[in-house]
């Protein structure tokens, strides 16, 4: 049993769907973000960050989303979100895992807070230059994807999960991800699965849903 603690469209939701896909059994707490939980004290017991998600793996306290696919997956092999260790496409999905974290994730962080990088200086020239590094990745990653499926080719794996979540925090930037013709194929693909409909229907989330 695994206990969730998230906020309705946060990091978490990643997360929250590899749970749902993997059949794992699991409980879920949702921190009220506007009220500050994710900065009390006993959510900074779990983790001393206060962000989200956080994970309670055998009773212990487990972050990073990036860190808990990874877990939840090699935990749960049978569900095949990811290739087998020692597989040709086992380095690919690592590959897109930290590209996703490292790269794609802080910087739609930094465009929602642009005071995080430039604390004195005009937030709309930061925000203006991180959209057009935005705008490099997607069109980095709709390039990989034409003539694929999924990211890792034919096989559904927890990074196209991570990637339709960043998609749908994009809906705000001035050219969101499904501008780009196979984002939006695999967003309107991710977004009909079940999961994500259960996600919707858990986190009481509406908004974006990809044209069809």
């Amino acid at each position: 049993m695994y206990t969730l603690y998230y906020s309705p469209g946060a990091a978490s939701l990643v997360v929250h769907l590899v749970l749902i896909e993997l059949g794992a059994e699991h409980t879920l707490r949702r921190l009220d973000t506007a009220a500050g939980e994710h900065k009390r004290p006993e959510y900074l017991a779990l983790n001393p960050s206060g962000l989200i998600p956080t994970l309670m793996v055998d009773g212990e306290p487990v972050t990073e989303a990036a860190a808990l696919l990874s877990l939840l997956t090699e935990r749960h092999p049978e569900g095949g979100l990811a290739p087998a260790i020692g597989t040709p496409t086992r380095a690919a999905w690592w590959q897109w895992t930290m590209f996703l974290a490292n790269t794609v994730q802080p910087a739609l962080r930094h465009w929602f807070y642009p005071e995080d990088v430039a604390p004195a200086g005009p937030s709309e020239a930061v925000k203006q230059s991180v959209a057009r590094r935005v705008e490099a990745m997607f069109e980095q990653i709709d390039r990989h994807l034409r003539g694929r499926r999924y990211l890792l080719g034919d096989r559904l794996s927890s990074v196209d999960l991570y990637l339709t979540m960043l998609m749908r925090w994009s809906r705000y930037v001035p050219k969101p991800a499904t501008d780009w013709p196979e984002l939006r194929r695999l967003a309107i693909e991710i977004t009909s699965r079940p999961s994500w409909k259960a996600v919707y229907e858990r986190e009481g989330l509406s908004e974006w849903y990809p044209e069809r």
